[in-house]
């Protein structure tokens, strides 16, 4: 009986473990998160720098964007960026935003 139970628990933690590292992020999520990270990361330069949320989303307007939701995503995040109160520098908030987007991704899969 000791044997058999010795040999079963090995397996049964394989079993439970496996599901939980096969969770990996689409290479499509992990772009989103990147390209959100890096507008968090432009917006808040330009916080910093003193430049008005309405210029900034005057800058917006003349960007090209790949997609047809990057646009309105882009001043969404904008927005959000300028209503924090948030000092950090940009670099601190792109790796933030990323970390949270990839968190918020594998929770809702």
């Amino acid at each position: 009986m000791r044997n058999l139970l010795s040999a079963l628990i090995p397996v049964a933690l394989v079993s439970v473990a496996a599901p939980a590292q096969a969770k990996e992020l689409p290479a499509n999520d992990r772009y989103v998160c990147s390209w959100g990270a890096g507008t968090a990361a432009r917006a808040q330069e330009l916080k910093l720098s003193g430049v008005s949320l309405y210029a900034a989303r005057k800058k917006i307007q003349t960007y090209t964007f790949n997609k047809s939701w990057m646009r309105m995503m882009a001043l969404g995040i904008t927005e959000q960026t300028y209503d924090s109160p948030s000092r950090f520098k940009p670099a601190a908030v792109r790796e933030s935003f990323y970390k949270d987007c990839v968190r918020y991704k594998m929770a809702h899969k």
